[in-house]
This record gives C-alpha cells, structure tokens and sequence, in this order.
C-alpha cells in the first residue's frame, strides 16, 4: 500500500493537493451452494470487530495476478473450496473518494471441499455455510458490514433475475 499525494487544478484553476492510497486490486468470490453461501470471519483491527464477509484478497508483496487466477487461490486459501466453475459478476471501487484499489467478483459453484491454507495473518479465521435467507437477514440485522460482500451479493442476485422478473 503507498499513500499518494498528488498536486491538482480544479475546474476553477486553483490548485489542491489530492490524497489517496494505491493498493493492488482484489478478487472477491461469492461460492455458492444448496442455495446458500459460504462466508469467512475475521478480525478487522481497522474497525475492532470481527467481520463475516465473502472470501476476498490480493497477492503477498503487490504482486499482480489475472482476476480469475486470484479468485481461485483466495477461495482455496481461506476455505479450501475448489470452484468446478467461475463466472465473473462485475468490477467494483469499493472506497473510489480515497483509494484507487478496485475488486473483480465472480460467484463459485461446483466446488469440491480440500485443506486451507490460510496467511499467517488469517490465522484466527472460521468459515461457515449459510442459507440465502440467513445471509439476508444478517445483512438486515447489520451482522454483514463488509460493502464489498454486500455489493457483490447485490450484483449476485441481479445475475439471477431473469430479464422477464423485471
């Protein structure tokens, strides 16, 4: 992560300093299965609580990688789920106002249970499965905090509808 500060005109001419963080863009993975999803709980020491959210991450190091590639080690890292299949949802900015990072979402499905193989830093992480309706209703009841899952659940849903349900 670097912290920029850039010099800028505005439209009127003045001039301002613009500051933002650079950080690698991140694949974020909705794995879908018996109409419910698997979700990941971490320690978020930015906003000191714990956290349900969809699988997410980047590379070690600023590393780059392609989205697709990302989304499979992150699923497999933090779960150990295999995605049989990957579909690409969209391409989100989750904080556009102070960062440039985005995320690619793809939903997973036709996975295959293995081992986990977890960051040092995802040490205290849980996994757990939870109906559609329960995802829902944590999202409701403000259990789900995380913008990008609820973003990508957003954009999960729409996939579903069909053109004739609008």
């Amino acid at each position: 992560m670097q912290l920029r500060e850039d010099v800028i005109e505005r439209p009127d001419g003045s001039q301002g300093i613009y500051s933002y963080i650079e950080k690698p863009d991140f694949a974020l993975i909705v794995p879908v299965e018996r109409d419910g999803f698997y979700l990941v709980e971490q320690y978020r020491y930015p906003v000191s609580h714990r956290s349900w959210e969809f699988p997410q991450g980047t590379l070690p190091g600023r590393k780059d990688a392609e989205p697709e590639a990302l989304a499979r080690q992150e699923l497999a890292e933090e779960t150990g789920l295999r995605a049989g299949r990957l579909e690409r949802l969209g391409h989100l900015y989750p904080a556009k106002g102070m960062s440039s990072q985005a995320f690619t979402v793809f939903v997973a499905d036709q996975l295959e249970a293995g081992e986990h193989s977890r960051e040092h830093e995802e040490q205290d992480m849980r996994q757990d499965w939870f109906s559609r309706f329960e995802v829902e209703d944590m999202i409701r009841r403000g259990a789900i905090t995380d913008d990008s899952t609820i973003a990508a659940y957003l954009l999960y849903w729409l996939s579903m509808k069909k053109p004739a349900d609008e």
